[in-house]
């Protein structure tokens, strides 16, 4: 309840209320960049002070294996429910795939700040196995999409060179390294902005991503209630496999917990942005919806705050 109430998760459920309700209110478009821009350098230059401290040890290691086993392998059981029980041609089913066996960057940080805040510590290198996750699940699942065709799209290495430059992933690997050089002497000085400052920029961040979760949610069309179900059975399915894993290979419960929420979330930038140039005969906006306007909201309502629940519990 803590964590369901605490001001980040009502920030959001605002910015989807006024959404739904057709509120006039909205964030500036550059604030909203400048916003995810500030959480994507924190929280890895956060990450790479906690890995200069700890070193690099066995538990990072497999912790990044594991990530890239889930990122590989969780577009094949996306796709198999979506074109079984969701009825989607093998096209739209890859596309879905790809979204939901990558990752979502906003999901991520949202959950460390909740554990966190709840008192459980998340390993720095997880920050690594979220930039390892990106780019593999996306690779799959238009392998899987391109099956449907006996002309296979174009430059597939051009794809993943485009995911790898993403924005978000760029900036977090690069705040990672700059903390991983700059060590907790470096980062004393700046700790004030990186830090004291997180708390009250997320809350303004998940209000806009509110706003658009909703706007996606209320404008809706080709997404049928099989589908909705699909998006939160696939959150549930995918985070559950990533907690018993983690703690199988013996992460904390902070960092596993991490770990299954990187696993049950589901991309809505590095992703879309690959199908739009992989696969243009896909409709974006049906796997966008499910995974911006279904998973998104799933996840920061009701998977956060349970998974913290859960690890304070087994903690």
């Amino acid at each position: 309840m803590q964590s369901l109430l605490s001001p980040a998760i009502l920030f959001f459920a605002l910015g989807l209320l006024a959404a739904l309700v057709r509120s006039n209110l909205q964030v500036p478009e550059a604030i909203g960049k400048a916003l995810a821009i500030y959480l994507m350098a924190a929280i890895g230059l956060k990450g790479g002070v906690q890995v200069s401290q700890s070193g690099f040890t066995f538990e990072l290691l497999l912790a990044g294996l594991a990530g890239l086993g889930l990122s590989l392998l969780l577009p094949f059981p996306a796709y198999w429910s979506v074109r079984r029980l969701g009825r989607l041609d093998r096209m739209h089913a890859g596309a879905v795939a790809a979204h939901y066996g990558s990752v979502s960057v906003v999901t991520f940080v949202t959950g460390v700040a909740a554990l966190e805040a709840a008192g459980l510590q998340v390993a720095g290198f997880m920050v690594a196995v979220l930039a390892l996750m990106e780019a593999p699940a996306i690779l799959v699942g238009l392998w899987l999409a391109q099956r449907a065709s006996s002309k296979q799209a174009p430059g597939l290495t051009q794809h993943m060179s485009h995911t790898l430059r993403d924005g978000s992933i760029l900036l977090l690997v690069g705040g990672f390294l700059i903390g991983l050089v700059a060590g907790p002497g470096g980062f004393e000085p700046v700790r004030p902005v990186f830090e004291g400052a997180f708390g009250g920029i997320l809350c303004l961040f998940l209000l806009d991503m509110g706003l658009v979760a909703g706007r996606h949610l209320a404008g809706a069309g080709s997404v049928t209630p099989r589908l909705v179900a699909l998006a939160i059975a696939l959150a549930v399915t995918n985070g559950a496999i990533g907690l018993l894993i983690g703690i199988a290979i013996g992460l904390d419960f902070g960092s596993a917990t991490a770990l299954a929420i990187l696993a049950g979330s589901a991309s809505y930038i590095a992703a879309p942005a690959a199908i739009r140039i992989a696969l243009p005969q896909v409709d974006p906006g049906l796997p966008l919806t499910m995974s911006l306007a279904v998973t998104f909201p799933f996840n920061v309502l009701v998977a956060i705050p349970a998974l913290t629940a859960l690890a304070g519990l087994m903690a």
